[in-house]
């Protein structure tokens, strides 16, 4: 817990921050400046497997690195282009299109560095700051649209943020049409591929009728027809391939296959448990799933050197069932003229690398200027794909920005692959050139959650290893009745189900009676889907209540959160960890990546309450156990 000086400093800093932004920033990067590097990470004595043609300076994995290509000079902004932003917003404010940025959004509008760090926390009003942006960059700056994209997270937040931006666009009577410009990664990425890989189609797609591609982290299990092709590609390699034969029954646990086999080999059906997985799966849904993992870190299966993995042997047995799975699969999918997500990001990234000094196409020129919303909850793969993007346009001779907008602290995709170690280190991954560093920014004011809301929040990540250390301020002020996380315990869903609906009608009751209340009242909050199916199934359907998993909850609130979790302890994945040693992006084991990534669950989940957060477990354990010992405990009863 911090003393009272140290918080006392941190504030003191936030507010410097709001008040002097311009002159924070340069101190902060001239503190930075200042600061020793961190020691090189040793190096592996295995040589990487990876491209060998890759050029620039060594990162700290000791693999190579982009050489420095963003520009250290701050862009070229006008006086009168800021004072005629100012006086635009201040129309839009008074029109209540939007509502009057604060001096630390002013300062992340109006910023010139081409290259920039925003550190957004919770509620901090980052998507209505980062659309004023892009109209500073259209409007004032002139940058062409048609080289400037924004990445959002998923196909659902693009829609609201092109419809944000269209709307104050029209209401200035610009001629832009910015609808097309803002994208999720993989949209831009499947732009991109229509020039570079003829237009591929998507097995993410099959049986999807949605047009643009929207991000697989927000997908659930697969698809009939992707089923039918992964059961198809493992029927293949099984009978096919003999050796495969022998991989699949060693970690099925059968008795070895006849060899050769009599007839046409059937493939078995069993499922497997692989530890550190929630669940048994059939085998090739298995190995499909830590194929995506594996590709997602930016590993190339066909390159990978099983023996240079420090793993045991059956997960080397596993990853060579993987490699040999891999190889069917792909040859069925170019036989169906189908390709992946990862596959198309990592032939991209390899193409661009290796492609001449010719001119690049519009799809290309269109991810020139880049402004990244949800940076946190990239991947090593992702990474790859924007160093080769914006390497091949700085080779072009053609001006290119980065802006990344997120919180390490909501960083919650880590069994995705994705990690808020690459937005830490972002200075490592996108350097610019000779000695100067990004810019960064803090929106460190929460305008959704009252303060004992915010610091419960914090407290949860006092045990996390790796984050970046900041202090969010609450503008919301409390009123009698609120409170942060109240703790209830011994509960358990089967015998305290009624008292549970008592209690969201009662939540749902306050909420009615309060004024400016949030248009929800309650959003009630699991890691697992079950629970809240069976609270559903009794809900009382006329009540303001919103049921759904942490992870789809994220950027939304509610006047009152109810959080139904036990914060179980993470199991161990020594495959998963094996991978993470192996790709060179990450300090620490994905095992410790997910106990941290369990407690920023834990702060996203208490961060969507506005004025009350009321938390049902078991025990106090992991997350919850840093708030017991702080505050009366309640117990459930039914």
């Amino acid at each position: 817990m911090l003393s009272a000086v140290a918080r006392y400093k941190q504030l003191l800093s936030s507010a410097l921050a709001r008040y002097f932004p311009h002159t924070t920033a340069y101190l902060r990067a001239e503190r930075e400046a200042a600061q020793p590097r961190k020691p090189a990470r040793k190096q592996s004595k295995k040589k990487s497997t990876g491209n060998k043609k890759a050029s620039g300076r060594k990162t700290d994995s000791g693999k190579p690195g982009p050489a420095g290509i963003y520009p250290g000079t701050r862009l070229k902004v006008e006086d009168a282009q800021v004072q005629a932003m100012r006086e635009r917003v201040a129309q839009a404010v008074n029109a209540r299109l939007i509502g009057a940025p604060s001096d630390e959004q002013w300062a992340m509008i109006l910023c010139r560095a081409p290259l920039a760090r925003i550190f957004a926390g919770a509620g901090s009003g980052k998507s209505s700051t980062l659309v004023l942006r892009v109209v500073f960059l259209l409007c004032h700056l002139e940058v062409d649209p048609k080289r400037l994209t924004v990445i959002s997270f998923t196909n659902a937040s693009c829609h609201e943020l092109r419809e944000r931006l269209q709307r104050l666009l029209d209401f200035w009577h610009y001629p832009h049409d910015a609808r097309q410009c803002v994208r999720t990664f993989h949209a831009a990425m499947a732009t991109l591929a229509k020039e570079h890989l003829g237009n591929p189609r998507w097995f993410e797609q099959l049986d999807d009728p949605c047009d643009e591609p929207d991000n697989p982290l927000t997908g659930g299990r697969l698809r009939p027809a992707q089923q039918r092709l992964l059961k198809q590609a493992y029927q293949n390699a099984y009978a096919e391939d003999a050796r495969f034969r022998v991989l699949t029954h060693r970690l099925l646990k059968l008795p070895a296959p006849e060899e050769p086999p009599k007839g046409k080999a059937k493939a078995p059906l069993d499922t497997c448990k692989l530890p550190g997985e929630f669940a048994a799966l059939p085998l090739f849904e298995l190995l499909h799933g830590q194929i995506d993992f594996a590709e997602s870190l930016g590993i190339r299966l066909d390159r990978l050197d099983v023996k240079a993995l420090g793993c045991s042997t059956r997960e080397r047995d596993f990853i060579e069932a993987m490699q040999r799975f891999h190889q069917h699969f792909s040859a069925l999918l170019q036989s169906q003229g189908l390709i992946s997500f990862n596959g198309a990001f990592a032939q991209l990234s390899e193409r661009l690398q290796n492609a001449d000094n010719g001119k690049p196409g519009p799809a290309l020129l269109a991810l020139s200027h880049l402004l990244i919303d949800e940076f946190q909850d990239i991947s090593p793969q992702i990474v790859l794909w924007l160093q080769a993007v914006h390497r091949r346009l700085h080779a072009a001779g053609e001006r290119i920005s980065l802006m990344a907008i997120g919180d390490d602290w909501q960083s919650i995709y880590g069994w995705r692959g994705s990690s808020p170690e690459l937005f830490i280190d972002f200075d490592r991954h996108f350097p610019s050139r000779g000695r100067s560093k990004s810019s960064t920014l803090l929106l460190g004011t929460n305008y959704r959650s009252i303060e004992p809301v915010i610091r419960d929040g914090e407290k949860v990540l006092a045990e996390v290893h790796n984050k970046q250390a900041k202090t969010c301020v609450a503008a919301k002020a409390m009123q009698p009745g609120d409170h942060g996380v109240r703790l209830i315990q011994r509960f358990d869903l089967a015998s305290d189900l009624p008292a549970l609906l008592k209690e969201i009608t009662a939540q749902c009751q306050h909420v009615s009676q309060r004024a400016n209340a949030d248009r929800t009242a309650v959003l009630l909050l699991s890691r697992r889907n079950e629970p809240l199916q069976q609270v559903r199934a009794q809900l009382d359907k006329a009540l303001s209540v919103r049921a759904m998993t942490i992870h789809r909850a994220k950027g939304l609130q509610a006047e009152v959160a109810i959080i139904l979790d036990d914060c179980l302890p993470v199991e161990k994945h020594p495959l998963r960890n094996a991978f993470y040693a192996h790709c060179g992006f990450f300090a620490g084991s994905y095992d410790q990546a997910m106990q941290d990534e369990a407690r920023r669950l834990a702060y996203v989940a208490i961060t969507r309450g506005v004025s009350r957060v009321l938390w049902y477990t078991r025990k106090a354990q992991g997350a919850t156990q840093c708030l017991a010992a702080s505050r009366p405990i309640a117990q459930a009863s039914g």
